[in-house]
């Protein structure tokens, strides 16, 4: 016996291929908003992390900056202490100079040169006098020059001609002379402990420190 289906069972095949085609359609767009919500929610955890670790590096930084600014202060007044200490050295280390120049100068003048007149403006002396020849005077520069510990860099200024009358009939010629030379600081590693250890006073003649020549031929005092 033959059996004919005259059912439509190709719009039955169309309606199930339908059926299945919506369903896997729903199935794959379920998958695709649940892989879209994990990666989301992924992406959202790794921003609060990051947000965590700013904020964390933020507050470490503040905490930095407030600790550098006292370095800082700190640094400032370390500074200001260096400074206070090293002008108290200076002080103390200095203010034996006036000693050390007159007591250099009793030992560096040659004979037949008198000092006159002298000025100190920081560490330069002015050095005014009279000498019975310009070769005193060349001798008094090489001595500053190489000799001195406390003087130093001697500079010739001026140096006239003139005259000095030792009685009413006997006139000398002398040479006056204007010099410049530095003043080593007592800080100076070169003068340090080199303090002058003459025990001899220093000789002053109206304000002038005076190193005479022999009785034969010394000048007359200016």
């Amino acid at each position: 016996m033959i059996l004919v289906n005259l059912l439509p069972h190709r719009e039955a095949a169309r309606k199930r291929r339908r059926e299945v085609f919506f369903a896997t359609l729903g199935m794959a767009a379920l998958i695709g908003v649940l892989i879209s919500g994990a990666v989301y929610s992924w992406y959202l955890a790794q921003i609060e992390s990051q947000r965590g670790k700013n904020n964390f590096l933020k507050t470490e930084i503040t905490r930095l900056e407030g600790q550098i600014k006292d370095i800082a202060t700190l640094q400032a007044e370390i500074s200001a202490l260096r400074a206070r200490q090293g002008a108290v050295e200076d002080l103390q280390g200095n203010r034996n100079l006036p000693v050390y120049l007159l007591s250099e100068l009793v030992k560096q003048l040659p004979d037949g040169v008198y000092i006159t007149n002298m000025r100190q403006e920081n560490q330069s002396v002015l050095i005014n006098g009279v000498a019975q020849s310009n070769e005193r005077v060349s001798e008094l520069l090489r001595n500053l020059s190489n000799n001195s510990a406390w003087l130093t860099r001697p500079e010739l200024v001026e140096i006239t001609a003139g005259t000095v009358a030792l009685s009413p009939r006997d006139q000398r010629r002398v040479s006056n002379f204007s010099m410049r030379v530095g003043l080593k600081r007592a800080s100076d590693p070169k003068t340090a402990g080199s303090a002058p250890a003459s025990s001899g006073t220093v000789p002053v003649v109206s304000g002038a420190v005076v190193k005479p020549a022999s009785a034969a031929s010394a000048p007359a005092k200016v």
